[in-house]
């Protein structure tokens, strides 16, 4: 069964972005963008919410065609514009080439998604990340943290009224001085399916 992956660039402080949404303080140079045209390139779809899929789709479609764009900036655009994509949102209406639109967090269709054929599916932003992570539908976690202290903006993990048992299967810190921290779900812990009920929220302002 495929593995839902969830992916972010925190500050070393657990935020993804500062109070006015600025991620400026992000280290992404070429060697970490490589890795992430990498990774990116292997995973079966791309789960998001509108917001961050809407940030995405406004930039990446066309992002080659600028001349002054760095090669691994130019590769991601193509793998971007080609990889499914699955965003969760109520309002709207479609999506780009390879989007399909999703309206509610229902975990039997996820896990129905996990089981087709094909790469591990990625999940990034942090309401939908956090109604995953509440239904328990998250396998493996991947923080790329950057060495930098922003000391205010919007947290990646939610409050939560249990702990979560994790496992540290892999670290890696590149030129930038970015740490890769990669923690899959302790098999102990980790449910063999999904219990719940039709999620309301995690569409990231739908």
């Amino acid at each position: 069964m495929r593995k839902i992956v969830l992916m972010s660039s925190v500050s070393l402080d657990g935020y993804i972005e500062g109070p006015n949404r600025d991620i400026d303080w992000h280290r992404v140079d070429a060697e970490l963008h490589q890795h992430f045209n990498d990774l990116v390139r292997g995973f079966g779809a791309l789960m998001s919410g509108r917001v961050t899929y809407e940030l995405m789709a406004s930039y990446w479609p066309t992002a080659d065609k600028d001349p002054d764009i760095g090669p691994e900036m130019a590769e991601f655009a193509g793998i971007w514009r080609n990889i499914p994509k699955v965003v969760f949102s109520r309002t709207l209406e479609r999506g780009t080439g390879h989007t399909t639109v999703v309206r509610e967090v229902v975990p039997e269709e996820i896990l129905a998604l996990k089981a087709q054929e094909g790469g591990d599916l990625a999940l990034g932003g942090a309401d939908l990340a956090a109604e995953f992570l509440r239904l328990r539908l998250v396998d493996e976690i991947r923080l790329y943290v950057h060495p930098v202290l922003i000391g205010a903006g919007k947290p990646l993990f939610p409050e939560s009224e249990a702990p979560t048992d994790l496992r540290l299967v892999e670290t890696r810190t590149f030129g930038n001085g970015v740490t890769l921290l990669r923690y899959e779900r302790d098999t102990a812990t980790r449910p063999g399916d999904a219990t719940g009920t039709a999620a309301t929220a995690g569409t990231e302002g739908a």
